[in-house]
């Protein structure tokens, strides 16, 4: 089996229009995204899984692999978790479709994918479903690399989402910045 860098690497060059980051996600990245997740936090939507990165790190955390469904759209990409994750439901679905895809009640979101790339309807398509899923109060997270919020305003806005600003974390290339999100009480 190839390394996650080698898949990664022969991935952006054969399919850059679903591989859209330099380089796969750190440690330290896949870290202080699944910060404060455990064995309590329940089911769990990975979007834009890649070679698996942050699943390794939410199966770390204590995640049980029946508790994890991933959103990939790369056929190689799911092969690779689909054998690397055994247990964990690898689907290789557009991150739109979660919303219908899954039973309400889950415990959080992670997400990989670069929204702000996204159109703001994609965007949006993609936080309705997460939030129609997500218990209340349960967090979408996602990364960014750039200073503003990681979802366009006008989405954020619309779906009346509140922004928590998470740590910075510079042993990413490039640095990136982690974000929490939630719905605001109706």
């Amino acid at each position: 089996m190839p390394s996650d860098l080698a898949l990664f690497l022969r991935q952006l060059i054969r399919r850059p229009q679903q591989v859209v980051a330099l380089s796969p996600s750190s440690a330290d990245l896949a870290r202080a995204m699944t910060d404060g997740l455990g064995p309590d936090t329940g089911r769990i939507a990975e979007l834009g899984a890649g070679t698996g990165k942050l699943t390794r790190a939410l199966l770390d955390r204590g995640i049980p692999p029946a508790n994890l469904t991933l959103f990939e759209l790369n056929p190689d990409f799911c092969d690779h978790l689909r054998l690397t994750f055994p247990g964990v439901a690898v689907l290789n679905m557009g991150a739109e479709t979660l919303g219908t895809s899954l039973a309400p009640g889950l415990g959080a979101v992670v997400s990989g994918l670069p929204l702000l790339s996204m159109p703001n309807a994609v965007q949006h398509a993609i936080l309705t479903g997460a939030f129609t899923l997500l218990r209340p109060g349960a967090p979408f997270i996602q990364f960014t690399y750039g200073p503003r919020p990681p979802i366009a305003e006008q989405v954020r806005i619309d779906l009346g989402l509140i922004a928590q600003r998470g740590e910075k974390v510079w042993g990413n290339l490039p640095p990136a910045r982690v974000y929490h999100f939630t719905r605001a009480a109706i």
